[in-house]
């Protein structure tokens, strides 16, 4: 970007406009001095007899005036002053080396000031009123060689009202060759920065698309240096923005979205796939926002347990301990942001205590969205290490029943202990693979379902997700998530007074572990409906994503992002489950007018209860251990049927 460029402001006033209204300025500045202490101008009229007592009385006073009077300019003779002229003396030369004097001074007055702070004193309407170039100039005037001359002195140069002198026609020279100069340079330094394609090339630098040679050739040679693959992201980046303005003519869309997603993929690391994947989610400038997020760990959070204390007492003992927090939003009332602190916060008496718990912004979410009552039944269906557990839990108030469930019996252990620690009194943990959870029990009035994903949402705490997860791991576990909430949904009392809720929610970003599952769901289950989560903000799930399209109420659900709400990435959704529908009146009931219907065959009574005996009989001999032989012939001839008249 050239000088010219940066310099670059708004339409200038005239060059006449900014000589009337420096006219005006100076016409007021000198008409407040006459006001305030400056003699008024002198008369052309004869004086009256005996006034050169008072001339020379007057003359003393000016001159006591100015000694008072420190750093006020240069003081002037007494035969110079304004109440000092003789008609006799050459008052006519005198008073033409007083303008010439004042005119030199820039207008300033009595010299209060110095020339340099004009501008940044009493004027400042003037410069804000002013064209910005002349301004500019006058600064770069202000660093010439010759002292005397500053920035004031360069405001004034193209005021027809000042005096004809050498010094005022030398000044507005050098004023003008230096701005032709300026000019000259400036024009040069733009054609060569090449910032003549319009206002959106400002920003951009120079930028050739590397050619397919090109590109295996820096694949042969090894990966570019960090900063120009950065610098060929943010270049991609503009011209994808505004590819008919910007983009090179002989090269295509494709091409330049296959060289940004090449360099993101050596830039933040990522594997090819899981970078295509993640860039197809966001418009160009915000998928560069959101993996410069991933780059950034989230910040620490804690959560309040208020089965033992309350956040205002939590906050105190542990600012009191040397912990800079404050708290985590409006948003919740039990979340706490730690900044930093002297101690292990994982280590102290309030941790060990079970005063709070460390966990993540947005793991408050699901249960939030669950909203549990006093006095219900709710299940958890994958719950290690217990954080949304013991948040229910504090929220029943210790009341009703939890079943905290994890398929993994290894990981039941951190939620034995927290549960504990926490003083959960409510809580039954078990562990069964969640498929088999409607066998087992059912009839909850809530299920919440953190279902295990790939964990595209917290890539800032498993920076092992960039190179683990390919195409093979997102088919299989959208199998597994939905299988999970159909189960999720049955093991729901539909005729639950109190809720009948399932609250599904993942760590993932990816469409198919969110809306693609909740899809299925809706399919699969015709008696579930998505409701509002109730979280105050978030983003709205998708309606359509490329080739496929959703149910209108997924826009119900919610989407967090790390580089837009600053927590991990998550998904929301809140099913209500309404009890079966049941089956059409037309298929259940037959219409009043209809005749009844008939049946078309009947059975005989007495060749009935032959075969019961007989079957009877037989399961006598089997209990005894008597072994029957198969008949070749049948024992019996079959009932026939009678037709009924």
């Amino acid at each position: 970007m050239g000088r010219r460029a940066r310099l670059k402001q708004g339409v200038p006033k005239t060059l006449d406009e900014f000589k009337k209204e420096q006219k005006r300025a100076k016409r007021k500045s000198r008409e407040a001095e006459y006001d305030s202490d400056s003699p008024p101008p002198v008369s052309k009229k004869p004086k009256p007899a005996g006034t050169k007592a008072q001339t020379k009385e007057r003359g003393r006073e000016n001159s006591e005036t100015k000694k008072s009077a420190k750093g006020k300019g240069k003081a002037l003779d007494d035969d110079d002053e304004w109440g000092g002229f003789d008609k006799e003396d050459g008052d006519l030369d005198a008073l033409t080396k007083f303008q010439f004097e004042e005119d030199d001074q820039g207008d300033i007055g009595d010299g209060d000031i110095p020339a340099d702070d004009d501008f940044l004193g009493d004027d400042d309407e003037l410069i804000d009123r002013g064209p910005k170039k002349m301004l500019e100039f006058s600064d770069e005037s202000g660093s010439d060689d010759n002292e005397g001359d500053d920035a004031s002195a360069s405001a004034s140069d193209y005021d027809s009202d000042a005096p004809v002198t050498a010094k005022t026609m030398e000044r507005q020279s050098r004023a003008l060759e230096k701005k032709v100069a300026r000019e000259a340079e400036l024009d040069q330094e733009d054609v060569a920065a090449g910032n003549q394609q319009g206002d959106d090339m400002e920003d951009i630098a120079f930028f050739d698309l590397p050619t397919a040679e090109e590109r295996e050739k820096e694949q042969e040679t090894g990966a570019q240096p960090p900063e120009e693959l950065l610098r060929r992201i943010h270049d991609c980046s503009k011209v994808l923005s505004d590819f008919k303005r910007l983009a090179n003519k002989d090269r295509s869309r494709s091409e330049y979205v296959q060289q940004l997603l090449s360099d993101m993929e050596n830039y933040y690391g990522y594997n090819a796939f899981l970078t295509e994947k993640l860039f197809n989610l966001f418009p160009v400038a915000e998928a560069i926002e959101f993996f410069e997020a991933n780059e950034v760990p989230r910040p620490v959070t804690i959560r309040t347990n208020t089965l033992r204390t309350r956040r205002r007492d939590l906050a105190q003992a542990l600012i009191n301990r040397g912990v800079n927090l404050e708290p985590l939003g409006k948003w919740t009332n039990v979340g706490l942001q730690v900044f930093e602190s002297s101690v292990p916060i994982g280590a102290t008496p309030e941790y060990l205590a079970g005063h709070y718990m460390l966990q993540a912004a947005s793991s408050f979410l699901p249960v939030m969205a669950l909203n549990p009552q006093p006095e219900e039944r709710i299940l958890d269906m994958a719950s290690a290490p217990g954080g949304k557990t013991t948040y229910i839990s504090a929220l029943m108030r210790n009341t009703g029943v939890v079943f905290a469930n994890d398929a993994n019996k290894a990981r039941t252990k951190s939620l034995h202990a927290n549960v504990h620690r926490l003083g959960c009194k409510n809580v039954v943990v078990c562990s069964y693979d969640g498929r088999e959870f409607p066998k087992v029990i059912g009839g909850f009035d809530r299920v919440l379902l953190d279902a295990p994903c790939s964990g595209t949402g917290v890539i800032s705490k498993d920076p092992s997700v960039k190179l683990t997860k390919s195409e093979k791991d997102f088919l299989l576990l959208g199998q597994l998530q939905r299988q999970l909430i159909l189960c999720a949904i049955d093991s729901i009392n539909p005729k639950s007074d109190k809720g009948a809720y399932v609250v599904y929610s993942t760590c993932s970003v990816t469409v198919d572990e969110n809306e693609s599952v909740v899809e299925y769901a809706l399919k699969k289950r015709s008696n579930v409906e998505l409701v509002p989560t109730g979280l105050e903000f978030g983003v709205e799930g998708f309606t359509k994503y490329q080739e496929k399209k959703f149910h209108k109420d997924m826009k119900l659900t919610r989407r967090y992002y790390p580089h837009v709400h600053n927590m991990d990435g998550f998904f929301v959704a809140k099913l209500k489950v309404h009890p079966p529908s049941p089956k059409k009146k037309d298929e259940e009931e037959p219409e009043e007018n209809a005749a009844p219907e008939e049946p078309l065959f009947a059975w005989n009574n007495e060749e009935d209860e032959a075969i019961m005996k007989e079957e009877q009989r037989k399961q006598l001999l089997r209990k005894k251990g008597i072994k029957l032989r198969p008949k070749t012939t049948s024992p019996h001839k079959q009932p026939n049927p009678v037709a009924v008249a």
